[in-house]
């Protein structure tokens, strides 16, 4: 994978988890809650109806962590913009790290609620970013 083909990729992604956290925190007042639900239910499988958003508690944590993955989303964007498009070596090292921290709670977290499938989905999305950090070449010297 070439370097602008990973910076693609990896922007691209970003900006896809950025409106999957605003359609999050959106899925309370509008009518992708009833997406929203269909995920929490997938993440439970079988796909069932016995999960879904639900008031109070809930839709706090729903809120909160549609904020938390939209913010974070953005700032990959930013890294993969300002700092590895120039310096993948630095971006790789500063998004590495951050994504394992997510990628690790949250699939911890989400096998003890039971939620095993959403691990499958967390690991998917984060081979999403993997592939474009690892697999892609040092962009070519620009000649003097």
């Amino acid at each position: 994978m070439s370097h602008t083909a990973a910076i693609r990729m990896l922007k691209t992604v970003s900006i896809l988890g950025t409106a999957f956290g605003l359609a999050m925190v959106l899925a309370l007042v509008t009518p992708l809650g009833a997406v929203l639900s269909l995920f929490i239910d997938l993440a439970f499988l079988p796909v069932d109806g016995a999960q879904a958003l639900s008031p109070g508690a809930a839709s706090l944590m729903t809120a909160i962590s549609g904020g938390l993955m939209c913010g974070f989303c953005v700032l990959i964007y930013l890294v993969t913009e300002r700092i590895y498009s120039t310096d993948p070596a630095l971006g790789r090292r500063l998004l590495l790290p951050a994504l394992l921290a997510w990628y690790i709670p949250d699939s911890l977290g989400s096998l003890a609620s039971g939620a095993w499938f959403n691990v499958a989905m967390n690991t998917a999305f984060l081979g999403l970013f993997l592939v474009p950090l690892v697999l892609a070449r040092p962009a070519a010297p620009q000649p003097a």
